[in-house]
């Protein structure tokens, strides 16, 4: 009798990733919403008005520069032994270190060692993520069928405005709550329901199996000695140019949610629930259009659609700025839901096949470790802590930043202007040169 599993389907599969990416980016972007309402009350109220929240808004940066790590070691093994492996632990490590945020004594209680445990915690989490990214997005690519990579992809990439949905959500709800309350226990509830989130995803995570692509490496005995060696030796100039790509994609997500919130609830003195039901509704419409950019990318190409969601970032720049600084709650609203929504989700969509399609199975688990996460040190992590500084630059207003973010996504299209399309690609076999993408109908065919 045969013992032999059968394979889950691409569906399955694709929603294993996006559950399993949902829950871990909640545990990662629940801090950032924490750091721009609650934080700089609770541990660092030992300084004073713009440097707690400065001080805030570097522990928030100090995630970022630990998810390098986190993709460089579990890149590393993911490429080595398997994706699913490496899955399972990063989601343990995210869920156990958000837990144990949502029990830290505060500054009036223990003093110094609050922030410093509060920054330990941080390490941790951005350890998880960094390892996390890679691989859930692999598990999707690697089982999708060649014609619908970046729609399958995409479900990997739904657990980043999923994940703030769930977190914002969260925040949203526990704001209801009288100030004190929320200020004493609200927020930790939010961070408590993660220990429940992980035994979620551990289940579906458990029931998908190692990646047809990974698991032809491991019958050709192709597996790589060393990764990150043979991906600098061999494709240097698509990692280069696909972190380039990641520029606009991380700026925009935390300028949005992280950097503008707090701006709209301190510097505009609006109120705090209502901004983050104006994020929740950008990041459910966000939701909806990664799937719907990545679907496009299959029939369009990945980097027409990317593009177009690069370009409409630059040109609403300047008119973002605009209408935050009119103070009117329905025109800020609007930029929430166009910024998290429209651009966010328009570029984000074709990202996760168009990066894996770049770069050769034996390390793509490590590229992709490599790519996301190194870039997202300056595109993602310093967003909040340069915005605020170009604020200050600039006298209270938004100018300064917005210039920025025309800087940010000229770019991100300048870099994306020299990489190839992918659509059509052969998983099996990529090398740096990439020939011309296979017509629709071949696609569709490809194994």
């Amino acid at each position: 009798m045969s013992t032999v599993q059968a394979a889950p389907s691409p569906q399955r599969v694709a929603l294993a990733s996006a559950v399993g990416a949902t829950i871990e980016w909640y545990d990662f972007f629940l801090y950032g919403t924490a750091a721009a309402v609650v934080f700089d009350k609770l541990y660092f109220n030992g300084l004073d008005g713009p440097a707690a929240q400065f001080a805030a808004f570097a522990t928030f940066a100090v995630g970022f520069f630990a998810r390098p790590i986190g993709g460089l070691v579990f890149g590393h093994f993911g490429d080595r032994i398997g994706r699913k492996q490496m899955l399972l632990l990063t989601l343990v490590i995210m869920g156990v270190g958000t837990a144990l945020i949502g029990l830290l004594p505060t500054y009036d209680q223990i003093g110094v060692w609050a922030p410093i445990a509060l920054v330990v915690l941080r390490v941790l989490q951005g350890i998880g993520v960094g390892g996390e990214y890679g691989g859930a997005v692999l598990l999707a690519v690697e089982y999708a069928p060649a014609g619908r990579r970046g729609f399958f992809g995409s479900f990997a990439h739904i657990g980043v405005p999923g994940g703030l949905v769930l977190a914002a959500g969260a925040f949203s709800v526990a704001g209801m709550l009288p100030e004190d309350a929320f200020l004493a226990w609200g927020w930790r509830a939010c961070f408590l329901v993660s220990i429940v989130l992980l035994g979620i995803g551990a289940y579906i995570r458990l029931s998908v199996m190692e990646t047809p692509e990974f698991a032809k490496v491991q019958q050709r005995k192709e597996i790589s000695r060393i990764p990150l060696k043979d991906l600098l030796v061999e494709q240097p100039r698509p990692l280069l140019l696909g972190m380039g790509t990641r520029f606009i994609e991380g700026f925009t997500f935390n300028l949005f949610s992280v950097y503008l919130l707090a701006y709209v609830a301190t510097n505009l003195e609006l109120p705090r629930a209502w901004a983050l039901d104006a994020i929740l509704v950008g990041a459910a419409l966000g939701v909806v259009l990664v799937p719907v950019a990545g679907a496009l990318s299959d029939r369009v190409g990945r980097k027409p659609v990317y593009r177009v969601g690069a370009w409409i970032g630059l040109l609403f720049a300047f008119p973002a700025a605009y209408l935050v600084q009119t103070e009117n709650r329905w025109a800020i609203s609007l930029v929430f839901v166009v910024g998290l929504g429209v651009v966010y989700g328009t570029v984000y969509g074709p990202l996760a096949a168009f990066w894996s399609e770049l770069f050769d199975t034996r390390y793509r688990y490590t590229a992709l470790s490599t790519l996301y996460q190194v870039s997202g040190i300056l595109a993602s992590g310093l967003t909040p802590l340069i915005a605020a500084w170009l604020v200050t630059r600039g006298d209270g207003t938004l100018w300064w930043v917005a210039g920025y973010n025309v800087a940010v996504a000229a770019i991100s299209l300048f870099c994306a202007r020299f990489l190839p399309e992918t659509r059509g690609t052969d998983l099996d076999r990529v090398d740096e040169t990439l020939e011309p993408p296979l017509e629709p109908a071949r696609a569709g065919a490809a194994s």
